[in-house]
């Protein structure tokens, strides 16, 4: 049943991320002679471009930020859990967790620059 119910959550998401993508209408009109075909068969790229790009740029930074909450949550769990069993440890289990929490942070940030450049440069 969890799993259903996260299948369903992750769906969801991905639909309301890429709501963006449709919603920005091309309210112009045919052009009449080639020169302007040509404008605005560019701008539709261009448009259709920008859509994909909000698109991936929001599954990224969605799936690194779900992968870390995750990650740091499971983490902090068991940092209680071995503070918990072994009370005379907990200065080295909470250096332990805040290492690497740390380095989780990280991956996130550097998925949040993967998607900088996505929206920038690409």
């Amino acid at each position: 049943m969890k799993k259903i119910v996260a299948a369903l959550f992750v769906i969801a998401a991905l639909l309301a991320m890429a709501i963006p993508a449709f919603a920005a209408g091309n309210g112009a009109a045919p052009a009449p002679d080639a020169a302007q075909t040509q404008q605005s068969e560019a701008a539709q790229t261009a448009d259709s471009s920008l859509g994909l790009k909000a698109v991936a740029t929001g599954i990224a930074i969605g799936l690194a930020a779900a992968g870390g909450a995750v990650g740091m949550g499971i983490a902090a769990g068991k940092s209680v859990e071995g503070i918990a069993r072994q009370p005379e440890a907990e200065s080295k289990i909470r250096t332990t967790l805040m290492l690497g929490l740390v380095f989780i942070e990280t991956a996130i940030i550097y998925a949040l620059l993967v998607v900088i450049l996505i929206i920038f440069v690409l």
